[in-house]
């Protein structure tokens, strides 16, 4: 009984200091998580202003750019997959591997090959435990994404747009990515980012009353689309990371949280179990009292007569 006992207690002292641990962190997400909402929130009437602009440009022009012009025949896609640098955020990083795999299965159903860049060292482990190829991948900024980062991904990606086919290039640009609804909902959602699709912009503005503004272009439609787009490629990467870090930040405040409950829970069963073990000590050693005491009286009343 006492070698049980001792087993109880300390498994309860291992599952407390688990409990510090994942309370802590738990309070270390949910301070982030407002932080990462802010960063958000800021992006957004950049990201929205420069989307009219550069709708503007493309619907109040005839130019044919590389980046706005759909392909006659697209044979390639590239895929941009956001996933965290970190673990034990429950299933934040394998819901957005996930919807990168429908993804491409889609994509290859429509008979275009697949280039894969990959941000956070959860899909690059993913991908190179599986032995699949990857163009390039980024990691260690996931949690705490800036806009130099956001620079350094679009740069390859925009390169490989406006470029042919036939010299590695690709002919459409998506992006995977964790949208952050709010504390308890994140979803995984892949989104075209290029070429812009001029019809569903059309669509929304009708949709929503909006008239889009005019423009005079100077020196040309062409040169604007070249400064633009870029740009609007930028905003639109570092977007999607400020919104996977803050989905990251939820999903592992909400993953901690069920972990120090889970934590709780077994620390008042095994408290019981080890109470239930000191009692069936105790009363074993009241048994072992009161019959020695018995056999002893015993004793001695036989040695009286």
């Amino acid at each position: 009984m006492g070698a049980q006992l001792r087993v109880y207690k300390r498994r309860i002292q291992a599952v407390t200091a688990t409990k510090k641990i994942t309370k802590a962190m738990e309070m270390i997400a949910a301070s982030r998580i407002v932080k990462a909402q802010r960063k958000v929130a800021a992006s957004m009437p950049y990201a929205t202003e420069l989307t009219r602009a550069v709708t503007a440009v493309a619907t109040g022009s005839s130019a044919k750019h590389p980046l706005t012009t759909e392909a006659e025949a697209p044979t390639r896609a590239a895929v941009l997959l956001v996933t965290s640098d970190r673990g034990l955020a429950g299933g934040y990083s394998s819901n957005a591997i996930k919807a990168a795999e429908r993804l491409r299965e889609r994509l290859a159903s429509e008979g275009k090959e697949v280039d894969t860049y990959i941000v956070g060292r959860k899909g690059v482990a993913y991908y190179g435990f599986r032995e699949r190829k990857v163009e390039e991948f980024w990691t260690g900024f996931t949690d705490n994404p800036a806009y130099s980062d956001a620079k350094r991904i679009a740069a390859p990606l925009i390169e490989a747009i406006q470029k042919e086919t036939a010299e590695g290039g690709v002919d459409e640009l998506h992006i995977v990515f964790t949208e952050f609804v709010s504390m308890m909902t994140q979803n995984a959602v892949d989104d075209r980012m290029l070429p812009l699709s001029l019809d569903e912009v059309a669509e929304e503005s009708t949709r929503t009353g909006e008239i889009l503004p005019l423009f005079e272009f100077e020196p040309s439609a062409e040169d604007v689309l070249d400064a633009l787009l870029p740009r609007y490629v930028e905003s639109r990467i570092y977007n999607a990371l400020l919104q996977a870090a803050a989905s990251e930040h939820a999903a592992r405040r909400r993953a901690m949280k069920s972990a120090t409950d889970n934590a709780g829970d077994l620390i008042k069963s095994l408290s019981r179990l080890a109470n239930a073990a000191r009692q069936a000590e105790i009363t074993q050693e009241i048994s072992e009292i009161v019959g020695g005491a018995s056999a002893l009286a015993d004793a001695t009343a036989g040695s009286d007569k």
